[in-house]
Parts: structure tokens; C-alpha cells; sequence
């Protein structure tokens, strides 16, 4: 039976330390804040926004949230990143995507400044994850990931290691962030030929496709570590992930479970992004 990889554990341990940053910035009577905005009413994007605010409230960091009617003008949010951009007081922001097909996604995040960008959705961050650089902030999923694996003792240096997904939100970041822990890397996506065998290959194997069932038995082996970062809802209401965990419980040797997992560790690692912007200020 494999090892469970459960995110509580290391989101604590991760909250632990954010708390000791955050009485220290307390000092310097610097309160941490985070922007949300939020466009429309989509359930998802309301239950991740509840989420973030309930973690960052508890560590003691301040949520100033925006709504945003699902026919807001571009002016409009463009206006309101220029805003947060301005204002010392907020050190972060989360914009909550996707858009309305009406927005241009890739001037709104492109009018946010790295430095505030708490997930790693604009350009200039994603350059600094792809360069190694310090420049802004790797997506919140994807250096979950990362934490899980280091909380663990899970040794990633010279390690083989398969990512199945190819998105800037988390396939292409997660492999860069492994990259620069010396990983071997290979990226596979739901065109990729022999995808099993391929992944069998793997030592570590994340799976961010998106996709149930991308991967089967015929991926695994004894050895290997599994991060599911999928999330998916099933006909009975059920929360899976992309990977039947209940038959890759049995045939590896660690595994994140859905839910549970990677995901439980995305908002703190959301607010560490935020306590670390604020810990700029006066510098």
C-alpha cells in the first residue's frame, strides 16, 4: 500500500512559518494584504476565493475583495489591476480566471505588476520561474507541488521524473521549478505517444492533464511517487483527480490523494506569496 501524501500536514507546517514572517512584519507595522477580483459568479472561482480568504484571515492577513459583474468592461479591470498596482497598502493580488470570453485575458494579466502578481498568472512571473530568476511569483499549484515533495524528504535531484500536462497554470511551471532542483525532466500531454510507457519511466510522476484516465495501471510501478493535481467532480458528486487513486494506491510506492493533496497546500502557499511581497516594502 502506498504512502498517502496528505497536503494537511505540510499547508501547516507551511502556516507555521508564514505566522512567525507575519509577526515579524508586525514589527515593522507592515498588516500583509491581498487583493482578490473576481468576475462573475462561477461556483468554482467562489469556492477558491472562500478558501484563500478563510487561510489568509487566519494567519492574519487582510482580504480586500472585489466583484465584478461577468459584463464588466475592460477598461474597467484593467482600471482596477492599474489601482492595486498603485497602492502600497495591498501587496498582492489574485485574479481569478478564467475570464469572460469578452476580456482579454492577456492584457488584463499583462497590466498587473509581477510583484504583486500572488499567482503567478503574468508574464514577468512566469519569465522568472522559466529564467530561475526572482522576478514575481511561480503559480501557487505548481510550487505546491514542490512543497509536498520537500515536506516529505522526497529527493528530486538527478531523479527521472514525468509531467503529464503542458499548461502555464501548472504542467510547464512545475517542470521548470524540478528543473531547477536538478530533476530530470520529460513532459507528456494527452497527444503523446507510448504515454505509458514513458511514464513508467518515472521516479516522480505528476499528473496535471486535466483529464481523467489520462493515466492508467499501465503508468505505474512499484517505486514511483504520484502527485495528482487533477480535480474533477463525478456523476455521483464525488471529487476525483486525474489518476483512479484507489488503483494506484495499490500498485506505488506515495501518492497525493484527491482531495486532499496538492491542492490543500495551494492557498498557503497563496499567503506565504503574500507575506513575501509585503516583506519587500521599505527596502
Amino acid at each position: 500500500m502506498a504512502q498517502r501524501l496528505s497536503g494537511k500536514q505540510v499547508a501547516e507546517a507551511l502556516d507555521l512559518d508564514t505566522k512567525e514572517r507575519i509577526a515579524l512584519l508586525a514589527a515593522r507595522r507592515i498588516l500583509p494584504c491581498l487583493s482578490i477580483l473576481r468576475v462573475g459568479e462561477d461556483p468554482g472561482d467562489i469556492s477558491y476565493e472562500r478558501g484563500a480568504t478563510r487561510r489568509c484571515e487566519a494567519l492574519g492577513i487582510k482580504v480586500q475583495l472585489r466583484h465584478f459583474p461577468e459584463t464588466v468592461s475592460q477598461e474597467t479591470l484593467v482600471a482596477a489591476v492599474a489601482q492595486i498596482n498603485r497602492d502600497e497598502s495591498i501587496h498582492s493580488c489574485l485574479l481569478l480566471r478564467p475570464l469572460p470570453p469578452h476580456l482579454d485575458d492577456e492584457a488584463i494579466r499583462s497590466a498587473l505588476a509581477p510583484g504583486k502578481d500572488a499567482d503567478g498568472i503574468t508574464d514577468g512571473s512566469l519569465g522568472g520561474v522559466f529564467s530561475g530568476s526572482d522576478r514575481g511569483f511561480a503559480p501557487c499549484t505548481a510550487e505546491a507541488c514542490i512543497r509536498v515533495l520537500e515536506y516529505y524528504g522526497i529527493d528530486i535531484e538527478g531523479k527521472t521524473t514525468v509531467v503529464v500536462g503542458r499548461s502555464l497554470v501548472i504542467g510547464r511551471p512545475v517542470a521548470m521549478l524540478l528543473l531547477q532542483r536538478h530533476a530530470t525532466v520529460t513532459m507528456c500531454h494527452t497527444r503523446t505517444k507510448n504515454i505509458s510507457e514513458i511514464c513508467r519511466q518515472a521516479e516522480i510522476l505528476v499528473v496535471a492533464a486535466g483529464r481523467q484516465g489520462v493515466v492508467d495501471r499501465s503508468c505505474f510501478h512499484r517505486e514511483q511517487v504520484v502527485l495528482d493535481v487533477g480535480i474533477h467532480v463525478d456523476a455521483d458528486g464525488k471529487i476525483t483527480g486525474d489518476v483512479d487513486f484507489s488503483e494506484a494506491e495499490l500498485l506505488v510506492s506515495a501518492i497525493t490523494p484527491v482531495p486532499g493533496g496538492v491542492g490543500a497546500v495551494t492557498t498557503s502557499v497563496l499567503a506565504a506569496h503574500v507575506v513575501k511581497a509585503a516583506e519587500t516594502v521599505g527596502r
